[in-house]
């Protein structure tokens, strides 16, 4: 093997690693805009087909993940810790899942998204993904610093919301809904929404990790 092939074995890919990182985020800040939109049509094939618009993309993610470990395996060296590599490439593809699980849950138990906490969640969950998507996109350079503290405290702050809305919209629910099997639905309904925020907030603590480490 020559010299300039061992010096590529341990040149970082840092455009490989930053370029799959920002698509990622591309497609969750997509998901996240599309949870929004399935809980704003009233009709029930039209949702059907949002859903279905966003289960391509949740495999377009499970690929690009797939891609990430694949050159996490083949590269000596890395632009970040192999470990937070692994992490935040796994909480990023956990949201993109659970915002899936979320959109899938609607239409199977046939719940009208109409009503205040599943609209308040996606409200959340978009405002999430998109800073989620700001503070990944500013992780080639770390020169904007400021951008990426701002939105990780901003998705912070959206995982207290979204558990003051939970707990608001069950009791709410046990309140006003005598059917219960609608209690049950949205009940469930309710918890996979939250559990998104959930793993933005995953995801920004890796970031935050990151960022310590080598800004």
């Amino acid at each position: 093997m020559s010299l300039s092939s061992i010096l590529k074995l341990f040149t970082p890919k840092d455009k490989v690693f930053y370029s799959l990182f920002e698509e990622v985020a591309n497609t969750v800040a997509k998901m996240g805009k599309l949870m929004k939109d399935v809980v704003s049509e009233n009709d029930f094939d039209k949702r059907a087909t949002l859903i279905a618009k966003m289960e391509d993309l949740e495999h377009v993610n499970d690929d690009l993940t797939h891609k990430i470990f694949t050159e996490l395996g083949r590269n000596f060296i890395t632009p970040f810790d192999r470990e937070d590599i692994h992490y935040l490439a796994t909480a990023l593809d956990d949201i993109c899942d659970y915002i899936f699980a979320s959109a899938k849950k609607i239409n199977f138990y046939k719940v009208n998204p109409n009503d205040p906490g599943i609209q308040k969640m996606a409200d959340l969950i978009e405002q999430g993904a998109e800073h989620i998507k700001s503070a990944v996109i500013e992780l080639r350079n770390m020169k904007n610093m400021r951008q990426i503290t701002d939105a990780l405290v901003k998705v912070n702050s959206i995982e207290n919301q979204a558990d003051d809305i939970f707990d608001l919209s069950i009791d709410r629910l046990f309140e006003t809904e005598p059917d219960a099997k609608e209690v049950i639905k949205k009940r469930e309904i309710y918890q996979v929404m939250e559990i998104v925020t959930d793993k933005c907030e995953d995801a920004a603590n890796v970031i935050e990790s990151i960022i310590i480490k080598y800004a």
